[in-house]
């Protein structure tokens, strides 16, 4: 990114310098292309669980306290990937697409052992703009889900302050973790390599009784502090004045795990070791209009030959297609409704958990508290806007497509590439799984990330769906397989 600030300095400060005469949110502001990102904020959810083994270590796990420990520790290890969203630290960070309303994004990780984990991400509100999503895996009785609605403001860096929250279920414990939304502060946007900074304190609360009190501190403007530090105590509420842990470090690369009982260390944690996992998407031709890097294509392809006068065209094409989308339903008097959420009037799990820290969460009535349909998350299939395109323009199928294309439409689940690829996963890092053929469309689509690689069976031979059930591991060795993984945690 800093080669493209570099070369675009004077457009950067007449941008910073436009916004700054500007009172209030600009989540909604059109940035100039060259500050722009090749994804959509519908497709940030992805990094709360791209290391899929550390996400699904907590329904493994029989002590309490580990347990909460584990969610913890998945929560800080999580951060990193969302605040980059997949780019390496020193190419900074851009902003990503605004995603309009209805945007979807879909994928999934699937591994032998923990055998697939799903993940539905849309945009279920535009003014203000609210992006929810759902992510579960059946096999291992885990899965999460929440909403976030941004408001970003200015004053010599970009502040982000997100609202909202998230809830991490699991099944075998009937458990529940509230996860809050760090705020953000972007900073170096002159400097030409922006980076972000996590700001505030929030709490990590269980419905076990566990508690995670956390603290981000970045490095102040006068030189105090760390970069990207944080610390964090861990208790039990009936007894909040016994710490039992204590976390300390940097979010985005080392922190240590220390017994406050005993005094002693008991990990170090590298955020930049997780075995990190790419989620498969299907192939550009198979998703549907809807779906982020489908409705995207245009300006993405743009932005990697810096093409930015193509960027404004593919943008105005989509972006205008809203406008008057909007218009046509005002003028019908009709809305619009998102295809896997439901906005409710009260969350009780929230509101149980969130009396143990109520100032550290904010929801905004504006925005609403969104919850997922899990039949339809589970069931929905393709199209799902049928006979339009987010462009506002009538699809190939709703002029009455070919016999041949709408049997294939009905044949896919909403995941078809997936589960069908479940052997071409990409793996950063160590992979626990063969080489085996990904899809062109896919290696196309992330060209640029010297972070996608093939996924390697442990057999060194390609695993096919029908393989992995056929030789479904034990609970007994998932759970081994899981703690070798994950690391000690006391």
């Amino acid at each position: 990114m800093s080669d493209d600030i570099t070369s675009h300095r004077s457009g950067l400060k007449e941008f910073l310098g436009s916004i700054a005469t500007i009172s209030g949110d600009l989540s909604n502001i059109t940035a100039p292309p060259f500050v722009l990102a090749e994804n959509s904020t519908v497709e940030i959810p992805q990094y709360w669980a791209d290391h899929p083994y550390l996400w699904a270590s907590p329904a493994s796990e029989e002590d309490p306290e580990k347990r909460a420990l584990l969610v913890l520790k998945n929560f800080l290890g999580s951060l990193r990937g969302q605040q980059y969203a997949g780019r390496d630290e020193a190419d900074g960070v851009k902003k990503p697409l605004n995603a309009f309303l209805g945007e979807l994004f879909l994928g999934s990780w699937n591994t032998e052992e923990l055998g697939e984990t799903r993940l539905v991400s849309e945009q279920v509100g535009h003014h203000p703009p609210v992006t929810a999503c759902y992510l579960w895996n059946n096999k291992m009785g885990i899965r999460a889900e929440g909403f976030t609605q941004q408001e970003i403001t200015f004053s010599g860096s970009v502040y982000i302050k997100q609202k909202g929250y998230a809830i991490v279920h699991v099944d075998k414990y009937n458990e529940d973790y509230l996860l809050p939304l760090p705020n953000i502060k972007v900073k170096g946007l002159l400097g030409g390599t922006p980076h972000p900074e996590l700001d505030g304190e929030y709490s990590l609360i269980s419905s076990n009784g566990y508690i995670s009190h956390i603290k981000f501190e970045g490095k102040s403007l006068f030189g105090s502090g760390h970069k990207n530090g944080f610390e964090a105590r861990f208790f039990h509420a009936d007894r909040p004045d016994d710490t039992i842990y204590t976390i300390e470090g940097a979010w985005n690369s080392t922190f240590t795990i220390k017994d406050a009982r005993s005094g002693m260390d008991i990990e170090t944690f590298d955020v930049r070791n997780i075995k990190q996992q790419r989620m498969t998407v299907a192939p550009l031709s198979e998703q549907d209009p809807w779906e982020s890097r489908k409705a995207w294509d245009g300006v993405i392809s743009a932005l990697r030959s810096s093409d930015m006068k193509g960027v404004t065209t593919a943008k105005n094409t989509v972006e205008n297609g809203q406008r008057q989308m909007r218009k046509d339903e005002e003028a019908r008097g009709a809305t619009f409704k998102p295809t896997f959420f439901t906005r409710v009037n009260q969350d009780p799990t929230f509101d149980k958990l969130a009396q143990h820290d109520p100032a550290g969460y904010t929801v905004d009535p504006e925005g609403g508290i969104w919850k997922v349909d899990r039949d339809a998350a589970e069931h929905k299939t393709r199209p799902f806007h049928a006979g339009l395109t987010p462009a506002n323009q009538k699809t190939e199928s709703s002029q009455g497509g070919s016999q041949n294309d709408r049997r294939e439409q009905n044949a896919h689940p909403q995941l078809r590439g997936a589960a069908d690829t479940a052997g071409s996963n990409s793996v950063n890092g160590h992979a626990p799984v063969g080489p085996v053929q990904q899809n062109p469309e896919i290696n196309q689509s992330h060209e640029r990330n010297p972070e996608i690689s093939a996924v390697q069976s442990t057999t060194g031979s390609t695993l096919h769906k029908e393989e992995v059930n056929a030789s479904e591991p034990s609970k007994e060795q998932i759970e081994d397989f899981l703690r070798s993984r994950t690391g000690n945690v006391g």
